[in-house]
C-alpha cells in the first residue's frame, strides 16, 4: 500500500520540498531544545548533499536534450543565469557538479544517500583527479567507504595522498617518470580590479614560490602590524615588481622574441650564395637513401598536393587613410596619401558633385566654420585601427567566391517562407521568425482567432511547415491572441 506522505511525481515532489523548506525557514528556531536544532543542522547538511545530487542529474538530462536552446540560450550555463537568477560564479559551479559527478558516479551515488557532504565530495573528486583514470573510481569507492565508517576529513586526506604517492611510484616504475599533469594556476577579477588567486602547485613550483615569500614576506620591525596573509601578499607584489623592473619579463610567451621574413623561393635562390648551397644540397639529397630523381622525382612532383597560400602586409598609410575615412564620414578617394595632420582636403581630391572631400568635423559645404574635432587619445585611436583592419580582413575573406553566399541566401530564404506559411492563414495580422528560424510567434486577429482557433490555428501552421518545408531539428509555433479593454474614468 502506497504512503500517501511520499510523493507520487517530480511535481508533487518539488510541491512537498517548498513547503518543508517553508516550515523550516519559519520555525522558532530560538524556543527548539539544542537538541531538535543539532538533529535539523544534520538533516539540512543531509539535504544540501542530496539536491546537490538531484540538481547535477537534472542539468545532466536538461543539457542532453538542449533544452536551453527553448529560451534561445546558448548553453546550460547562460540558461542558469537567466532563468534562475544566480551569478555567473553560482551558475559555473553548478555546470562544474554536473560535470564532476559524471566523472565520479560512486560519488554521485552517495551523495544522493546522504553519506557524505556536499563539501566533502568536492574534496574526494579532487584527490581522485590526481590519480590514473583506471583507478580513480576505485579511489572514490575506498574513500567514501571510510567516510561512511566515521574517518574524518584529515584522515581522508592522509589516506588519498598515500594513493597518489603509491600511484606515482608505480608510474615511474613503468614509464619512468612522473606522468601527472596537475598544475593550474586561476587568476579571477573582481569589483575594481581587484583578483582572486587559486591553484595547484607542483613540489617544485611550491618550494620557489616558499623560498620567495619567505624572504620578502618578514616583518619590517615592532611597528609593522600587517597579517601574516597580508605580509604574504605584498611579498608577492614586491617580486612581481623587482622582476619588471629588472626587465626580465619576456614579451611573448615566456619566450624569446621571434622575427619571421617570408621571402619566396626565386628570392631566396637570389641572395648572395645560394646557389652553392642548394648544389649542395642537391647532391646531399641525391646521394641520400630513399632520394628520388630523374623520371621517380618528376613522377612523384605530378602526385604532389598544391596548398595555395595567400599572405600579405599591413600598409599603415592606408590604414591611417582608412581611420580618417571612418572619423570624417567620407569615402576614400582612389590614390589618396593621407597626410600627418588634418588639413581640410583640397577640390584635388573631390569626387563628381561635390565641393570637396569632407573637413575634419565632416561638412562638405565649403568654408567650415565648426570647430576642430578633439583628437582621439592614442589608446582610442590604436583599437579603432585594429578594428577597422578586423572589418577589412573579413570583407576580404567573404568575398572569396562561395564564402558567405549560399548560407546567407539559404537562411534568408527559410525565414521568409516561414512567414509566408503563416500569413497564408486567415487571421493573422502579424508573423515574426525568432530564434535564427527555430521558432514562430504568430500575432492574430482577436476579432476573428478565438482561443479554440488560435490552438487549431498553431497545429494547422505547424503541420503546413512540416509538409511544405525542409529544415534541421524542430520549429516551435507560438499563437499569441491578446484582448484588450480599455475605459476612461473623468
Amino acid at each position: 500500500m502506497c504512503d500517501p506522505r511520499e510523493p507520487v511525481s517530480v511535481a508533487s515532489a518539488l510541491v512537498m520540498l517548498d513547503r518543508a523548506l517553508d516550515v523550516l525557514a519559519h520555525a522558532d528556531a530560538a524556543g527548539l531544545p539544542a537538541s531538535t536544532q543539532a538533529e535539523a543542522l544534520r538533516a539540512l547538511e543531509r539535504a544540501e548533499a542530496r539536491h546537490t545530487a538531484a540538481r547535477a542529474r537534472m542539468l545532466t538530462a536538461f543539457s542532453a536534450q538542449a533544452g536551453y536552446e527553448d529560451d534561445g540560450q546558448g548553453s546550460a550555463r547562460v540558461w542558469l543565469r537567466w532563468q534562475t537568477r544566480v551569478t555567473k560564479g553560482a551558475a559555473a559551479g553548478a555546470v562544474a557538479w554536473m560535470r564532476r559527478l559524471a566523472a565520479h558516479p560512486v560519488i554521485g551515488k552517495a551523495l544522493a544517500a546522504g553519506e557524505v557532504s556536499a563539501s566533502w565530495a568536492r574534496e574526494i573528486c579532487a584527490w581522485s583527479d590526481r590519480l590514473p583514470g583506471h583507478v580513480r573510481e576505485d579511489a572514490d569507492a575506498i574513500l567514501v567507504a571510510a567516510a561512511r565508517g566515521g574517518a574524518e576529513e584529515p584522515d581522508l586526506r592522509r589516506l588519498a595522498e598515500e594513493m597518489y604517492e603509491r600511484s606515482r611510484r608505480d608510474s615511474a616504475d613503468d614509464e619512468g617518470g612522473d606522468r601527472f599533469d596537475d598544475r593550474a594556476l586561476g587568476l579571477a577579477s573582481t569589483l575594481g580590479g581587484a583578483g582572486r588567486v587559486n591553484g595547484d602547485l607542483p613540489p617544485g613550483c611550491c618550494a620557489a614560490l616558499s623560498a620567495v615569500l619567505e624572504a620578502l614576506a618578514r616583518k619590517a620591525g615592532p611597528e609593522d602590524t600587517r597579517t601574516a596573509a597580508q605580509r604574504r601578499h605584498d611579498a608577492l607584489e614586491e617580486a612581481c615588481r623587482r622582476l619588471i623592473a629588472a626587465g626580465m619579463v619576456p614579451g611573448r610567451a615566456g619566450q624569446a622574441r621571434q622575427i619571421m621574413v617570408p621571402i619566396n623561393l626565386a628570392q631566396l635562390r637570389a641572395t648572395q650564395g645560394a646557389s652553392g648551397t642548394e648544389r649542395a644540397w642537391a647532391a646531399q639529397t641525391a646521394g641520400r637513401a630513399g632520394g628520388l630523381t630523374g623520371a621517380e622525382a618528376a613522377a612523384a612532383a605530378c602526385d604532389a598536393t598544391l596548398v595555395p597560400v595567400v599572405t600579405g602586409y599591413v600598409d599603415p598609410a592606408a590604414l591611417d587613410g582608412l581611420v580618417e575615412a571612418f572619423l570624417t564620414g567620407d569615402d576614400l578617394p582612389v590614390g589618396h596619401q593621407p597626410s600627418a595632420g588634418h588639413e581640410p582636403a583640397s577640390a584635388e581630391g573631390a569626387r563628381p558633385g561635390r565641393p570637396g572631400r569632407a573637413a575634419a568635423c565632416g561638412c562638405v559645404c565649403g568654408g567650415c566654420t565648426c570647430p576642430a574635432r578633439t583628437p582621439l587619445p592614442a589608446r582610442t585611436r590604436t583599437r579603432l585601427r585594429g578594428a577597422l583592419l578586423g572589418l577589412a580582413a573579413d570583407a576580404l575573406s567573404g568575398a572569396r567566391p562561395g564564402a558567405r553566399r549560399e548560407v546567407l541566401e539559404s537562411y534568408v530564404k527559410r525565414l521568409e517562407d516561414l512567414e509566408q506559411i503563416a500569413k497564408s492563414f486567415k487571421g493573422v495580422e502579424k508573423c515574426f521568425a525568432v530564434q535564427a528560424g527555430r521558432e514562430m510567434r504568430i500575432i492574430v486577429e482577436p476579432g476573428q482567432v478565438s482561443d479554440d482557433d488560435a490552438t487549431m490555428l498553431a497545429r494547422d501552421v505547424a503541420k503546413k511547415i512540416e509538409t511544405d518545408m525542409t529544415y534541421p531539428g524542430q520549429i516551435r509555433v507560438t499563437v499569441i491572441r491578446e484582448t484588450r479593454a480599455t475605459e476612461l474614468a473623468r
